[in-house]
């Protein structure tokens, strides 16, 4: 049964997400900034100053997957930054709820809440969330508004990991609508 559940929940929200592409290899990644957890202003073009970036897309702390993907990431953060790279997280979420993020996933790199989904559209992984799944959901005891805010809605990313060189080109992408299906950081390490 709860296979059957979770089947259901996967296949609702892969329907939903179809429009999406997200960006590709050898694209130039736009540039941004925002605010992180500590109130710092994280600005793209000088964190590729330094070296290359892992930029994550993360759907929200309630999120397990999302959780066990970032904590996975700050476990390893010493094998990322011995590459001179640099992750940060971006989720639609509040900085209240973005505090849970970090309470859930001891996460030390930059996260950034995407005020209006502008660097979510930008990077072409923003979607609107289908009323249908809106009420499942809530029936699970989330509120996407609640936790996204109201100028973020019941939006969602597809959760996507993207690396960029310090270039600003893309060199690597994790895409898959499918949300149960994230990058391990072995193969995040393997093309920085």
């Amino acid at each position: 049964m709860r296979l059957f559940i979770l089947t259901a929940f996967v296949l609702t929200f892969i329907l939903s997400v179809n429009a999406q592409q997200g960006l590709q290899v050898n694209d130039m990644a736009p540039d941004f900034t925002a605010m992180d957890q500590n109130g710092n202003k994280i600005n793209l073009k000088e964190v590729l100053e330094k070296g290359p970036a892992v930029v994550v897309f993360y759907r929200g702390q309630w999120c397990p997957y999302c959780n066990q993907q970032l904590k996975k990431l700050e476990d390893s953060m010493s094998l990322v930054s011995a590459k001179g790279a640099t992750i940060i997280a971006i989720s639609p979420e509040t900085a209240e709820n973005i505090s849970k993020t970090v309470e859930k996933t001891k996460a030390t790199y930059p996260i950034l809440h995407d005020e209006g989904m502008n660097i979510m559209k930008s990077y072409d992984v923003a979607f609107a969330v289908d009323e249908k799944t809106i009420e499942k959901y809530k029936g699970y005891g989330i509120d996407f508004i609640r936790a996204n805010g109201a100028a973020n809605g019941a939006n969602l990313p597809v959760p996507a990991l993207y690396i960029i060189n310090k270039e600003g080109k893309i060199i690597f992408r994790h895409f898959d609508k499918n949300y149960t299906k994230r990058v391990s950081v072995a193969e995040v390490l393997s093309h920085l």
